[in-house]
């Protein structure tokens, strides 16, 4: 038999804790964005360096929900597991270094004028407005993979991974357009 049908045979878990820690967790997060750009911080430490690694880290996490997907799709459930965990560290080391710069540097505007500005625009909205709906779902769908309930798992999955990967992608994309900014 092989690990993907071992997988699918193990019972489902409780997750009612887990739901509490998410909802928990969005809501912090939420708050911190909503916080960041209105305080500044002078911690002693120059963070101006991290747009470029926000960039890197969101590209990491498009390129770990690709492979995480090439490996299900293989039936390949402990290099999806993996993969999948790499996402959710690249994440989260995002969010900390995100927060980290918008609560002590000061934000960069976009200046450009044109059809490029409606370009950015677009995607930035897009991308923060993606990112916060998208929280909870993201975590409610590692939640299910983590307390085996696959069915909910697997139908949250199809929508939430289009979603988490067009976030990730246009991180990368805001940045770059916002670079001459700098």
């Amino acid at each position: 038999m092989s690990d993907y049908s071992e997988y699918l045979k193990r019972p489902a878990k409780a997750g009612k804790g887990i739901k509490i820690v998410i909802w928990l967790l969005t809501a912090a997060v939420l708050i911190l964005v909503g916080l960041m750009r209105q305080y500044k911080f002078d911690v002693g430490i120059d963070f101006s360096f991290l747009p470029p690694v926000h960039a890197l880290l969101n590209t990491l996490v498009a390129f770990c929900l690709i492979v995480a997907v090439m490996m299900i799709k293989k039936k390949n459930v402990k290099a999806h597991k993996t993969w999948i965990g790499l996402a959710m560290l690249c994440s989260v080391l995002f969010l900390l270094c995100y927060v980290a710069y918008h609560f002590t540097v000061e934000e960069t505007l976009y200046t450009g004028q044109g059809a490029m500005r409606y370009v950015y625009f677009f995607f930035l909205i897009t991308h923060i407005v993606l990112a916060g709906v998208s929280l909870p779902f993201i975590l409610y769908t590692w939640m299910y993979g983590f307390t085996n309930q696959f069915e909910k798992h697997k139908k949250m999955a199809r929508w939430v991974f289009p979603v988490w990967l067009y976030v990730a992608v246009t991180g990368p994309i805001c940045y770059l357009l916002l670079k001459p900014y700098y």
